[in-house]
């Protein structure tokens, strides 16, 4: 599934936790969940993980090896391997190492 979009901000979050996010407006419902993602942007293909949240308003890609501003710029999200959905969590802690493996199980599957 393919989501075109501008780069909007956010309340920062994903940034505070060590894991910048672009977030993009939806314009219609999609599953939500964290999933596997590539990127398309200004010729480019990131690989990412992206967080659809439950409410179905947006979407927040982590985009990997990208540093940059794309607050305003059009980006192209490919949304490809479900790897799990959203759980509850009791800290940030927490919160950061789920990250941290999602982002683990996204790169082993590139391979």
């Amino acid at each position: 599934m393919k989501i075109k979009g501008k780069v909007i901000k956010g309340k920062g979050e994903g940034r505070k936790l060590g894991f910048p996010t672009a977030n993009v407006l939806l314009a219609e419902k999609i599953p939500s969940g964290i999933f596997s993602a590539e990127v398309f942007f200004e010729g480019k293909v990131y690989q990412s993980a992206v967080f659809v949240s439950p409410d179905n308003n947006f979407l927040e890609a982590h985009i990997f090896d990208f540093t940059g501003d794309l607050y305003g710029q059009e980006i192209e999200v490919l949304i490809k391997d479900k790897i799990r959905d959203i759980v509850p969590f009791e800290s940030d802690e927490q919160m950061k190492a789920l990250i941290a493996d999602d982002i683990k199980k996204i790169l082993f599957m590139k391979q």
